[in-house]
């Protein structure tokens, strides 16, 4: 079936999970798009799963390095190197082309080498002072609201280069059906972990990929695949902080 196929390439794209290959038609990516939050989803859980395991046996800060380490090796370090190329790009470049370039660029700078340092320091702080009764509601929102924020980027911004790159095969590719679709779904996983404080982190998602979406679109005219990846990474972070503001 059609949707289970995307849905394979959903999570064969954003996970390591050891899911049956599937062939990869240039419009394979959009269309699976809309399957990004269901892969955070099984994300979230597992790193939830993971610790309520170790919670009763470890303190606080090493349950958060386990929860975080497995979140990295899951991913490959998708997001993070997605964040790494965004900041070495804007924060180096200092007009268009000169972004792109960088963004191109495969080796990190210094910019990109302080956003990591941050992104995982930050997670490590706020994961380790989550509480405890609510560590899955706020793990799961994170993870499909992060993933959520690829939607509407890609329906409303142009890819900044039109001929590569993982912004081109989804940017403005994303049919109104699939959007609505998903984001009903994203909302109503996190209404059903969050009951009624879900309003909370979806505010917060949605501010994070309005000004996102309009920096990106001021500095260089689109969205590229790394812009996706620090938009994911931004929105993670936040919605662990609602959980930490909530205590």
């Amino acid at each position: 079936m059609k949707w289970i196929d995307d849905f394979l390439v959903a999570a064969q794209f954003l996970t390591r999970f050891p899911v049956p290959r599937v062939r990869f038609d240039p419009d394979s990516l959009s269309r699976a798009a809309k399957f990004f939050p269901v892969v955070g989803l099984i994300i979230g859980l597992g790193a939830s799963v993971l610790q309520r395991i170790a919670a009763p046996h470890l303190s606080h800060p090493l349950v958060a390095l386990l929860v975080l380490t497995f979140l990295v090796l899951i991913t490959s370090g998708l997001h993070e190197d997605g964040l790494a190329d965004t900041a070495d790009g804007f924060g180096g470049g200092w007009n268009r082309e000169q972004v792109l370039t960088i963004l191109r660029d495969s080796r990190i700078g210094s910019f990109g080498a302080l956003a990591l340092v941050l992104s995982v320091l930050a997670r490590f702080l706020l994961l380790s002072s989550l509480p405890v009764n609510r560590f899955t509601a706020f793990i799961v929102s994170a993870h499909v609201l992060c993933r959520w924020t690829t939607l509407p980027l890609s329906y409303f911004l142009a890819p900044a280069r039109e001929s590569d790159g993982q912004g081109a095969r989804i940017a403005q590719k994303i049919s109104p059906a699939s959007l609505l679709i998903c984001t009903l779904l994203s909302f109503a996983i996190v209404f059903y972990f969050m009951r009624t404080q879900f309003w909370i982190p979806v505010l917060v998602a949605f501010v994070i990929t309005a000004l996102s979406g309009l920096y990106y679109s001021r500095r260089i005219g689109g969205v590229t695949g790394d812009c996706f990846g620090a938009t994911n990474q931004l929105t993670e972070i936040a919605v662990y902080f609602c959980g930490v503001w909530n205590l």
